[in-house]
């Protein structure tokens, strides 16, 4: 079968927008913008800003780094939003978020996502596999923002009235963690390129 007798019905991405899919070997895929867009989406669906996420970036970070803003904090949490593994795992997340909130999982899972069992770990699982990608200092500060949950993560963690956020809580701490981790390595890299060039002269 060559791409002109492909049709459009045997794709797997129904219902999406045309400009956020593409074809490819007979299959229709997801674009990487598109999916982006989703993972903002969601997470403002959820309550949870860009900012949100990059105050507790500039806290974890501004007692290492003179002249900190919010803004560059922010601008690495939108570089870490733009990895696949991350995006994927926010994705999976929410939903199961959402899907308990509407009691729509099977027993036993409904009641430990619901109730956010203290021995079910596929939260912390999911979370702290995306931030592997961003090395050592990613997941120590995701095991230190798990543990103490500042800001929006601890709103989330606390936030009742039939709210289920047990995946997006753990998934926040990952996302600033790695913005954390991404800046520190950026700071470096820019330290070190100046120290070459003044060398050099």
């Amino acid at each position: 079968m060559n791409e002109q007798q492909f049709s459009k019905s045997m794709t797997y991405a129904p219902g999406l927008p045309e400009g956020a899919t593409f074809y490819s070997a007979h299959k229709k895929r997801v674009t990487s913008h598109a999916v982006a867009n989703a993972v903002e989406a969601a997470l403002k669906e959820r309550g949870v800003t860009i900012e949100d996420i990059a105050e507790i970036v500039l806290d974890l970070q501004k007692p290492f780094m003179s002249g900190l803003t919010i803004e560059t904090c922010a601008e690495n949490v939108r570089g870490v939003l733009a990895k696949r593994e991350l995006q994927h795992a926010i994705l999976v997340g929410i939903e199961l978020d959402r899907l308990a909130e509407k009691k729509m999982l099977s027993e036993p899972l409904q009641s430990l996502v619901d109730q956010d069992e203290g021995l079910f770990g596929v939260d912390e699982t999911i979370a702290l596999g995306a931030v592997s990608s961003f090395g050592s200092i990613a997941a120590t500060t995701f095991g230190y923002l798990d543990k103490v949950k500042p800001k929006i993560i601890g709103r989330l963690d606390l936030e009742k009235e039939g709210k289920v956020n047990t995946f997006l809580d753990d998934l926040i701490a990952s996302i600033a963690a790695d913005a954390s981790s991404r800046l520190a390595h950026r700071v470096r890299d820019e330290e070190e390129k100046r120290l070459s060039q003044n060398n050099g002269k």
